[in-house]
């Protein structure tokens, strides 16, 4: 059956669900080029109901890919243009005096809604910053002392520019360790450029990604049926203790001022998980873990001032660990 035609004959199915996340990576690569291991990591954080941070540079289609992401699934997106001047209630929603009822009425914001695209999220002051935590993680917003929960579905993908650009405010460390994985966008190949640059000459436009070809081809039950087959991937004890003294390394590392916590521990089992179940396999094994441990640590760890200036980066902290920890046989 092709993927596109029935998602609802998919519903606990894990086989033609894991098709249909297969055809959401090649549908988004009609409009994206060259940045497969950003989608990958996407499509692992539906499965495990986290959120994703992409950082690059300006203008490597970061807003294009989670559009894209839109765009080929059948949920419901908004998104918003972090900025200086944005306010908590701007993201949240807020009560709103209704002079026909003489009521306040709640107006929800842009948040209520399956996929919400942060642009540019390190643009806004810490304040509002830390109105996305409460819905990050508990999936509800508080106002006015009424939780009110969210689509489900629920998925914030941020975009961040890195942080010595002027104009940006670093993300509290709480807000970063609610982020399932820290996706880097870098520039393209040359080869790459060259396509995106013929695409465009050949009339791709990036703002009508229907005209592109982009369609849907995958929606929430394709992600309940996969979600159910992700757990139901058997991790045996020693892969378990492997993920554990990959992040206690971590808090041992004389380059690191902050190691991984146990919630990233969690999070690297997880993501492990639905690595393992994309690629074809009902269990787990030690390259699952190595293949999902930098997105899933990076922005865990905090370097020490005198590593940074000697070069260092939590990118080549983490593969040292790697190449050290004992593998499992």
């Amino acid at each position: 059956m092709d993927p596109t035609t029935d998602n609802a004959a998919h519903t606990g199915d894990p086989g033609k669900a894991r098709a249909s996340l297969e055809a959401l990576r090649a549908e988004i690569a009609k409009a994206v080029v060259g940045q497969d291991p950003a989608v990958t990591g996407l499509v692992v954080a539906l499965l495990c109901r986290g959120h994703v941070l992409l950082e690059g540079v300006p203008g490597v289609a970061k807003t294009l890919l989670v559009r894209a992401l839109a765009s080929a699934l059948e949920l419901d997106t908004k998104r918003v243009q972090f900025t200086p001047d944005l306010m908590p209630s701007d993201v949240t929603g807020s009560l709103v005096y209704d002079t026909r009822t003489a009521e306040f009425s709640f107006q929800p914001g842009p948040v209520f809604t399956n996929l919400l695209l942060a642009d540019e999220i390190n643009r806004t002051p810490p304040k509002t910053q830390s109105s996305l935590l409460e819905a990050m993680e508990e999936r509800q917003v508080t106002v006015d002392g009424t939780p009110r929960p969210l689509p489900d579905p629920f998925l914030v993908a941020a975009t961040q520019n890195p942080v010595e650009y002027e104009g940006t405010y670093p993300l509290p460390e709480a807000q970063l360790d609610r982020f399932l994985l820290k996706l880097t966008v870098p520039l393209p190949s040359r080869q790459d450029e060259i396509d995106v640059l013929t695409r465009h000459a050949e009339g791709f436009n990036p703002r009508d990604l229907r005209a592109a070809g982009v369609r849907p081809v995958a929606g929430a039950a394709d992600l309940e049926a996969a979600r159910a087959a992700v757990a139901k991937t058997a991790i045996s004890p020693e892969i378990t203790a492997y993920v554990v003294d990959i992040c206690r390394a971590t808090r041992e590392s004389p380059s690191l001022t902050l190691g991984v916590s146990p919630r990233g521990a969690t999070a690297l089992l997880a993501t492990s998980r639905a690595w393992a179940w994309l690629t074809g396999r009902d269990y787990v094994i030690p390259d699952d873990v190595k293949a999902l441990a930098l997105p899933t640590l990076r922005h865990r760890v905090q370097l020490r001032p005198e590593a940074e200036m000697e070069g260092v980066t939590a990118d080549s902290v983490i593969n040292a660990i790697l190449a050290h920890v004992p593998v499992p046989r």
